[in-house]
């Protein structure tokens, strides 16, 4: 089994809309292969930030379908409020081709059931034995998988080859203490923006899954890169990864709050990406004095950027 695919950085694509507020899967394969063409190890497809909860089971499915068959390294969300859709998803990653699975725990029926959901991680890994699989662990799904759980899973479904941590600083921490420190062979995934340094040079991340990547793929590419630098105790590499992460702060820090699509969306529309103007919901968007503060933060950063790179000889 290859788990190459959980290694670097991977952005969590969001979902552009046509017209008339339907998923645009030419622009999502678009994007896609201009990320992996920038550097990306790959593209995660349907998280949060592809709005999942909005699509339909076959709209998902076809935009997994198109950007595998155009070459993506492509990793699967299955989040789904019933087990029966996420087995689906699963299934249907495996047989068109799909590089690995982000495993959701079970949402709104029985969400703090340890025993259910232990069985629903079972059905969705059982689904796709092939596939490697990380679970993703959120607050925001309103449960936390532990130590014991992930490895009685692990025993059982050796698919399951990592963790995808989105709970913060003190989540990321616990799931290097407590398993990837139990097992050199189990890989973290670092899943909030504003924590790629805390897991890269403190908890022994292989790998980011970002949002805001999408909108500033460069620069979170050399976050990414210099973080690698300093785990392995370059000094200057450290410095400058503190640097970089402190000046991407408030940018980052909408990847942990709930508009988070809205904002990064906004972003690719500053950069010229027109499809993501939309969202599915009409009623979904940013207030005005969301959008100048996104845009003042956003020209400050660019603005520095371009001074500090320049000042260092960065590409």
């Amino acid at each position: 089994m290859n788990d190459n695919i959980f290694t670097g950085c991977i952005p969590a694509l969001m979902t552009p809309c046509t017209a008339d507020r339907q998923p645009d899967f030419d622009a999502l394969v678009a994007k896609g292969r201009e990320l992996v063409d920038l550097g990306m190890s790959g593209v995660v497809y349907c998280g949060s930030m592809g709005d999942w909860p909005l699509l339909t089971e076959a709209q998902r499915q076809e935009g997994v379908a198109r950007l595998v068959e155009a070459g993506i390294p492509t990793i699967v969300g299955t989040g789904a409020v019933n087990s029966r859709e996420a087995v689906s998803h699963a299934a249907h990653a495996a047989k068109v081709g799909a590089h690995g699975l982000m495993v959701i725990p079970r949402v709104l029926s029985r969400g703090a059931s340890l025993s259910a959901q232990k069985a629903h991680f079972s059905a969705i890994l059982d689904a796709a034995p092939d596939l490697p699989a990380v679970i993703y662990n959120s607050p925001y799904y309103g449960f936390a998988t532990r130590a014991e759980l992930f490895f009685e899973l692990r025993r059982e479904h050796p698919n399951l080859i990592g963790f995808k941590e989105f709970g913060g600083a003190d989540d990321l921490r616990y799931a290097a203490e407590n398993i990837t420190s139990q097992d050199d062979k189990v890989t973290l995934m670092v899943g909030v923006d504003t924590t790629v340094y805390h897991g890269f040079v403190n908890c022994g991340a292989t790998g980011a899954i970002t949002g805001i990547g999408n909108a500033l793929p460069r620069e979170v590419l050399k976050l990414v890169e210099l973080s690698k630098k300093a785990a392995k105790g370059d000094v200057q590499a450290r410095r400058l990864a503190q640097e970089l992460e402190e000046a991407l702060g408030v940018l980052s820090s909408f990847d942990e709050g709930a508009d988070l699509v809205l904002y990064y969306k906004h972003l690719m529309v500053l950069n010229g990406d027109q499809e993501y103007a939309l969202h599915f919901n009409e009623s979904d968007q940013l207030s005005e004095a969301q959008r100048r503060y996104v845009e003042t933060q956003y020209d400050l950063f660019r603005s520095w950027y371009a001074q500090w790179s320049a000042s260092l000889n960065i590409a």
